[in-house]
């Protein structure tokens, strides 16, 4: 069953919380739109953070239209659950190396040598948030 919402429930966060690749897509992009898979993090507050180079084609794409969606679903193997979040997205020069720090850690092992090396390249160059907003959630599960 879907539902519309403004606001991510406890349900939605605890799903999130889990190392699931999203898909963005951004309102500014290509017709028609063409997701990419990234890392994210749902936030206490319910807005939903990923990082970035701040000279990225997705940070172009938001500096002329801010609205984006983010769609995560289940893994192959568990039953049918995927969760949509559109809203506005914000652009944050602060926080981004430490979210991605935090995401590496979630996403990789960083014991694997190779792993540390790539996040430290990563954590070397220039980085910005970007922060989804709320605005439309929807949701699938069965």
């Amino acid at each position: 069953m879907s539902t519309d919402a403004s606001s991510l429930t406890t349900e939605d966060l605890e799903f999130l919380r889990r190392p699931l690749h999203g898909f963005l897509s951004m309102a500014g992009g290509p017709l028609p739109p063409q997701p990419r898979p990234v890392w994210f993090e749902a936030t206490a507050e319910g807005t939903i953070q990923l990082f970035t180079g701040p000279d990225t084609l997705k940070v172009r794409h938001l500096r002329r239209d801010p609205r984006a969606s983010i769609v995560v679903a289940a893994p192959v193997g568990e039953r049918e659950r995927w969760l949509s979040v559109a809203g506005r997205t914000t652009v944050e020069p602060d926080g981004a190396h430490d979210l991605c720090a935090r995401l590496a850690a979630r996403y990789w092992d960083l014991g694997d040598p190779a792993r540390a090396d790539d996040l430290a390249g990563i954590l070397a160059a220039d980085q910005v948030r970007l922060v989804i907003h709320p605005e439309a959630v929807r949701r699938y599960t069965h």
